[in-house]
């Protein structure tokens, strides 16, 4: 009696071996994409470069376009 009734479900297991490894292939293919082109990483918060400390405050205001592209021309 329960012979009959498990066969019915024995069908199941390889597909959810088979669902399984189709999604473990998935990720692998994601995280290797990720690493090639680095997308989904968050950039690194390091100090702030002379150049875009410069551009910050020229839009803030602070120094006007002179004195902004005198700056701009001595760091390049």
């Amino acid at each position: 009696m329960m012979n009959g009734s498990m066969m019915g479900w024995f069908w199941i297991w390889p597909v959810l071996v088979l669902i399984g490894l189709v999604l473990l292939g998935y990720l692998a293919y994601r995280l290797t994409q990720n690493r090639r082109t680095g997308a989904g990483t968050a950039p690194v918060a390091g100090p702030a470069s002379a150049r875009q400390i410069l551009d910050e405050r020229y839009a803030r205001g602070e120094i006007d376009d002179e004195d902004y592209r005198k700056r701009r021309d001595e760091l390049t």
